[in-house]
């Protein structure tokens, strides 16, 4: 008992406990309860009855369990948290001791709304607060923030936009009853709830016909109990307009690379080539945007003397390997045997007569660059289902070997074959045509060309004038006569044919000598595939057109001698052709 004063009142412990703000719950050493005060039958909504010699867990399940582990482990809980369906409580445990042992356990809490309110108080708690609701506040995401029981706590200004709503409407409801009014069609913070982990949803907002992408996330008790949702919102709109703006920065990027393209189209001639038709110039491009890419596995098809290997090496050329070995083989050149050494390489002893210390093979020497493959329509069929297995898994094994090496190196194929058809008779392997043909590029001939001839003759001529040390020309009309031609022999026959005719006429201008040349036949240099020409036909075609050009510069002449020396030629080789013509002097 405690004496006061002199007329010996007595205030005792109940008094004391029952006067105190705080609830108080007092437990033997095994649990059970021994002492409750006034306030904790208050704020726990407790019956006046005795509760004396109860377990602390039947009676309070969410704290039983929390001074268990303190009765069990020795260690008091300062400041834990309880969240109850009916109240939230602040909860502190200390332990009872008569020396070492433990006698017991005081409870010791208060209601959460009262601890705030004092919290609240203090400038620290008032600075963190202002700074918390200004970032809430201030973030152009919505941000919604539920407890445990998916009851509304706050929301932001931002949320309040995409929603169309007021705060002080939704706060304090759940969210299951803002689903059912319509508000939204689902609710990611119900599917946090249930499955305890985060979530994302797309909703619908009815009120401001939004899209919102939604994603929640829990926030864990001690006890492993979700207590808090924070919810994020996005619009979708907004994505949206940045998605657009992407698309429409990367449509602008993909015209600057057309246009570069373009630029680099100008300087062709740089690289031995000329386009100024208009498919032509469609193949480079693509040529371009798969050296570009870094693709393999390109074919190109095209006659004989179309400059398929020109264009093989012009992807090279412009591809990230360009610094890296161009390896070339043509594939109807070598017997079956040696090609397959050539290709793949072989170790000492391979085979009789092989190097003694082994060769490696084109492959190999394409390590990081690029490999041509010139005819490949006349590759053998044991050697196609080994270049199979190659663009399979890259790997290539020597003659002789027990090992394969792993080879890094593009692939361009060509041929003047029809593959495809070949691949129906089962003269080429099918399932390597589709490997070879992921990228086919198909050269147009020279005879769909015209454009290009007019070119081709001006770069050759320049290029013969320069390597020879000479001044030849050839006159603007006998070009057009040209662009007639069929050039069976494509590019290759031209240039065979200009640069005889550069090395071998007497006279600068090539108007007749590139005539005869025709004529003689001597022009057909290179053998053009399945093209058969019309040797009659073609007579018939020099013949006119030498006729025209006689014509031509006999309207602008007065005499034979001024038409010789206008065409270059002798006075007596005038008058004969005059007259095998039939045309008057």
């Amino acid at each position: 008992m405690i004496h006061l004063n002199s007329m010996d009142k007595q205030i005792t412990h109940e008094q004391i406990f029952n006067a105190t703000s705080n609830g108080v719950v007092v437990t033997d050493a095994l649990g059970d309860i021994i002492y409750i005060n006034k306030q904790a039958e208050n704020i726990l909504g407790l019956s006046s009855k005795k509760h004396t010699g109860i377990f602390i867990t039947e009676l309070l399940p969410l704290t039983g369990p929390q001074v268990m582990e303190c009765l069990r482990t020795g260690k008091s809980k300062l400041g834990h948290h309880i969240i109850g369906k009916k109240v939230d409580l602040v909860l502190n445990i200390t332990l009872i001791r008569l020396g070492k042992q433990i006698q017991g356990a005081v409870c010791n809490f208060q209601e959460m709304k009262q601890f705030e309110s004092s919290a609240k108080k203090l400038d620290l708690y008032r600075c963190l607060n202002r700074q918390l609701e200004t970032i809430f506040n201030a973030s152009s995401d919505g941000i919604w923030v539920c407890n445990g029981q998916g009851r509304v706590i706050d929301i932001n200004k931002a949320s309040e936009e995409l929603n169309g709503i007021q705060a002080k409407h939704i706060i304090g409801k759940n969210v299951s009853d803002l689903v059912n009014g319509g508000l939204f069609d689902r609710s990611v913070t119900l599917e946090v709830l249930e499955t305890k982990r985060q979530a994302s949803v797309i909703q619908h907002i009815k009120q401001t016909n939004k899209i919102l992408l939604v994603t929640g996330t829990p926030a864990f008790d001690d006890g492993g109990n979700i207590f808090l949702v924070v919810v994020n919102e996005r619009d979708m709109t907004q994505l949206n307009a940045m998605q657009e703006q992407m698309e429409q920065s990367r449509m602008v990027t993909e015209k600057i690379k057309e246009e570069l393209a373009e630029l680099s189209l100008l300087e062709l001639k740089d690289q031995e080539i000329v386009a100024e038709n208009k498919d032509m110039r469609q193949v480079l491009l693509h040529a371009l945007k798969l050296a570009h890419l870094g693709a393999s596995n390109i074919l190109i098809l095209g006659e004989s003397g179309t400059g398929k290997g020109i264009l093989a090496k012009f992807i090279h050329k412009n591809s990230d390997r360009s610094k890296k070995p161009f390896i070339q083989i043509n594939c109807a050149a070598l017997p079956e045997n040696l090609l397959e050494a050539e290709l793949f390489g072989y170790e000492k002893g391979a085979f009789t007569g092989a190097r003694q210390e082994g060769k490696a093979g084109l492959f190999e020497l394409a390590q990081e660059g690029t490999l041509f493959l010139d005819e490949i329509g006349d590759l053998p069929l044991l050697l196609q289902a080994k270049l199979l297995k190659y663009l399979d898994d890259h790997e290539v094994m020597r003659l002789g070997s027990l090992s394969s090496r792993k080879i890094d190196c593009t692939i361009i194929a060509a041929t003047n074959m029809d593959l495809e058809s070949l691949a129906k008779k089962r003269k080429f392997r099918q399932d390597l045509f589709y490997r070879l043909s992921a990228f086919t590029l198909r050269i147009p001939p020279l005879r769909e060309r015209p454009e290009d001839v007019f070119e081709l003759v001006r770069h050759l001529l320049r290029k013969y004038n320069d390597t020879y040390r000479l001044k030849k020309r050839i006159s603007t009309d006998a070009v057009r006569n040209l662009q007639s031609y069929p050039f069976p022999g494509n590019v290759r026959e031209l240039e065979n044919i200009l640069k005889q005719t550069v090395v071998m006429s007497e006279e600068d201008v090539l108007d007749t000598s590139v005539f005869k040349t025709f004529e003689s036949g001597s022009g057909q240099g290179a053998p053009s595939g399945n093209i058969k020409t019309d040797e009659t036909g073609l007579q018939k075609q020099v013949f006119a057109i030498e006729k025209e050009i006689l014509k031509d510069a006999a309207s602008r002449c007065k005499s034979t001698r001024e038409l010789a020396s206008y065409l270059r030629i002798s006075q007596p080789t005038v008058v004969r052709k005059m007259k095998k013509h039939g045309l008057s002097g």
